[in-house]
């Protein structure tokens, strides 16, 4: 299959298993803002987001080497698999023995049981979804993408919406989903006949473990930069605000669903497709590169000017306490389209096994961000908060843009990309300033945006569809 079609088809086969899932927590806003108060909410997404920084550590970073070893014909299946296996088994054992410092993490207390079982369920899905992503069992992958949303919705109605759990149910639905979810791969995909301890291989695991050791700190440091500016805001203005933050968060994640499909598609693409021996292989990464910038920047633009009205629909109310989140999405949003930059530099990193500079370049935006985090939010409140997260992305991007150079040199498209952010920032000022007839204003440079990337994605579209040869 041509090297094109096959991302395609990836994509949309990883697309069937993510979109659902994603998207149904976009259409759940509703239901979540009449089951759970402000406060609960922001304090709910917090310890999520916890768990989210302590699942590299308990995992050893171990998922990311199962992908990339996986994938790779010299490596024994079975030996991946039960070094990842062995892998987590260590890391939950370590977290357990830490339990005296978990419970002392602010605003987890009560929940630190939750917590461990959470983070468990969440690296034992990861672990068997990644092998089944190396096994390139694509169908089967989609499959459990759409149980998995069946299973989280059944559990959100359930505990949330019957049992009245609260904070507790809002965190063990996501729980119990990931459990189901991982004995559903584990049997279908008949992973019992890779988990065999007589043949783990020492060998194999040190290799995996060095490449994933450098990533364990990089994704510590990508929650810094994604996440941590809701703790900031939660204790310098408190778990209310923090929720209004929350809920604008939810807008740009539209972004990051489809990026998301686009980027575990893309990974086998860049393994495959993308080794040194690949002819062409420059052509190939600017080719895609220019047309994945084009949609993010189209979606950004809509994404922005329907601020308002996609809040509302998500609250369901001009009078919701949850409406005043619409004036941090568009900054959230431009941060996000360069968090998805950054994810699809990382790609170059992965086919070239250089762990390391992923984990540089991840930490100079960490410390970017911590700064600015603690100088902007209290001067401009959370829009300081989504501020701080745009710059921090821009850095990486950069430092990414420039170390990247000598691995795979390619076309970035930057005078492009540049116009693009330059009128994504003015429709932003257009709407968050409000300024008279604010529609019209801030629509002339979202047309403009559209215009400007329409053509390289209508290009690619018709390779694709065989109509024409794109230039």
């Amino acid at each position: 299959m041509d090297k094109y079609k096959r991302l395609l088809s990836n994509t949309v086969l990883f697309g069937i298993s993510s979109f659902a899932s994603k998207i149904l927590v976009f259409l759940l806003m509703p239901f979540f803002t009449r089951v759970l108060q402000l406060g609960d909410f922001g304090d709910a997404n917090l310890i999520t987001k916890y768990a989210q920084l302590l699942l590299p550590l308990v995992s050893l970073g171990i998922a990311n080497a199962v992908i990339r070893f996986g994938l790779d014909k010299t490596y024994n299946k079975s030996s991946v698999f039960t070094g990842g296996f062995v892998a987590i088994m260590i890391g939950f054992t370590a977290l357990l023995l830490c339990w005296p410092l978990l419970v002392r993490i602010p605003g987890t207390g009560q929940y630190t049981a939750l917590l461990c079982v959470y983070i468990l369920m969440s690296v034992l899905r990861n672990l068997c979804s990644q092998f089944v992503r190396a096994k390139q069992y694509t169908r089967l992958y989609a499959v459990d993408g759409l149980l998995n949303t069946v299973l989280y919705l059944t559990f959100v109605v359930l505990f949330l919406g019957v049992f009245k759990w609260g904070i507790s149910g809002y965190v063990l639905a996501t729980a119990a989903a990931d459990f189901f979810s991982a004995c559903f791969l584990f049997l279908v995909a008949g992973l019992r006949h890779y988990l065999s301890f007589r043949k783990f291989d020492k060998g194999v695991f040190l290799e995996m473990l060095k490449y994933a050791a450098p990533l364990i700190p990089a994704s510590m440091f990508w929650w810094i930069t994604n996440t941590s500016d809701h703790v900031f805001i939660t204790y310098m203005l408190g778990n209310e605000m923090n929720g209004l933050y929350e809920t604008a968060y939810r807008v740009p994640n539209i972004i990051m669903l489809f990026s998301t499909l686009f980027t575990e598609a893309w990974q086998l693409s860049a393994v495959t497709d993308g080794d040194r021996n690949s002819p062409g292989r420059s052509h190939f990464f600017s080719k895609v590169f220019l047309s994945y910038q084009a949609l993010l920047f189209i979606g950004a633009a809509g994404l922005i000017y329907c601020a308002k009205l996609i809040v509302i629909l998500l609250t369901a109310s001009l009078t919701s306490p949850f409406y005043p989140s619409w004036q941090y999405i568009p900054v959230l949003v431009i941060a996000t389209v360069f968090s998805c930059f950054v994810s699809f530099m990382g790609s170059i990193y992965m086919v070239e096994k250089r762990s390391g500079a992923n984990l540089f370049t991840m930490m100079a935006g960490a410390v970017l961000n911590l700064i600015l985090n603690f100088l902007l939010i209290p001067k401009m409140g959370p829009n300081g908060a989504a501020l701080a997260t745009f710059a921090s992305y821009l850095l990486v991007f950069i430092l990414r843009a420039i170390n990247t150079r000598a691995l795979l040199p390619f076309n970035l498209h930057l005078s492009r990309m540049t116009v693009s952010v330059l009128l994504l920032a003015a429709e932003s000022v257009c709407m968050i300033a409000e300024v008279p007839y604010w529609q019209l204003w801030a629509a002339l440079p979202a047309l403009f945006v559209i215009v400007l990337n329409a053509k390289p994605l209508l290009l690619s579209l018709m390779k694709l569809l065989g109509h024409r040869k794109a230039e």
